[in-house]
């Protein structure tokens, strides 16, 4: 996933700067609000039916669009577009983690600790002298 933003013009939602649609930021954002609800984990079963409920468009809910501010809204997202578009970008990005042994979505901190890991390299990038080039008789030929 790459995410491109404008440090002077960012947005405070952050599902703003993770997500390029509309609609990949309505769903994601709901997929962590249910999450909460549920101590910030789901099972495999309860992630497959949040993606039945959103497919068959049986999810009703409040969303923070100005356009349906204060009512409730019917949704419906196509199963396979949310896990490759929402739920696999946001377990890349390390948002949410899934336990192998468990069978559990979970979410997670890593993004966090992700952009630390990402400042730091640039820090490190700054910090780098430029290479010297190399001169023909320090260059070995066979």
């Amino acid at each position: 996933m790459v995410i491109l933003f404008d440090r002077f013009n960012l947005p405070e939602d952050i599902f703003e700067v993770l997500f390029a649609t509309e609609q990949q930021k309505i769903v994601g954002k709901l997929l962590i609000k249910e999450m909460k609800k549920k101590n910030g984990e789901f099972s495999k079963s309860d992630m497959s039916n949040f993606a039945m409920d959103l497919h068959d468009g049986k999810i009703v809910t409040e969303i923070e669009h100005p356009k349906y501010k204060g009512k409730k809204v019917k949704l419906s997202y196509n199963k396979r577009q949310f896990y490759d578009r929402i739920l696999t970008p946001m377990k890349g990005m390390g948002l949410i983690d899934y336990d192998l042994y468990k069978k559990t979505y979970k979410i997670s901190d890593r993004f966090n600790k992700a952009m630390i890991k990402i400042g730091l390299m640039w820090v490190r990038e700054l910090g780098r002298s430029e290479q010297q080039p190399q001169t023909s008789s320090q260059v070995e030929i066979d």
